[in-house]
């Protein structure tokens, strides 16, 4: 059962630096030729993602933070070709610093749970930004298999057919609008 959004934010999570020491590291990077910030606000605008991005079912927070993260609900799908795609679904803290720009999640509901994603805009001129989406995670706590299928399935094929796909978009999206 989904719990509604209140109006009144509150507190923003404290996620901390993203730790890089997982098992499983998986990076999507993609140079942009829009403005920091204009990528930085499509990024951020997580509720738009299914308006932007086929592969995305919905977005919803659950309650907002006054930093413009929260508790988001998520889910998409894995296109594998034709009409065959994989659902998936996760609940995230999510944390905003527009002055570095970046956007954390930690996930701490679904499969993925425990991971820690981290969304990167690097100024490279006024009209370009390199973008870097980094997911760290130890697995799944499956006994003997859990790190494995993270390092063979989950992250290869899942997380980076998910994230190059939302990278991509939302790219796609803020170099429409610089033209």
């Amino acid at each position: 059962m989904t719990t509604p959004t209140t109006d009144t934010p509150r507190s923003n999570y404290r996620l901390g630096p993203m730790p890089l020491d997982r098992h499983m590291v998986v990076v999507d990077e993609q140079t942009v030729r829009a403005p920091r910030e204009r990528m930085f606000d499509i990024a951020l605008d997580v509720l738009a993602w299914p308006d932007r991005l086929a592969h995305y079912n919905f977005v919803r927070f659950r309650h907002r933070t006054r930093d413009g993260g929260g508790l988001v609900e998520m889910s998409a799908d894995r296109p594998f070709g034709g009409p065959v795609n994989w659902p998936t679904w996760w609940l995230s803290e999510m944390s905003v610093d527009a002055s570095l720009p970046h956007i954390r999640f930690r996930h701490v509901e679904g499969i993925t749970r425990g991971m820690e994603v981290e969304w990167q805009f690097v100024y490279r001129d006024a009209d370009t930004t390199h973008v870097r989406v980094v997911h760290a995670w130890n697995g799944p706590w499956w006994p003997l298999v859990g790190r494995i299928a993270a390092l063979t399935v989950i992250g290869p094929v899942f997380i980076h057919g998910i994230a190059s796909r939302t990278l991509a978009g939302l790219a796609r999206a803020a170099e429409q609008r610089t033209a």
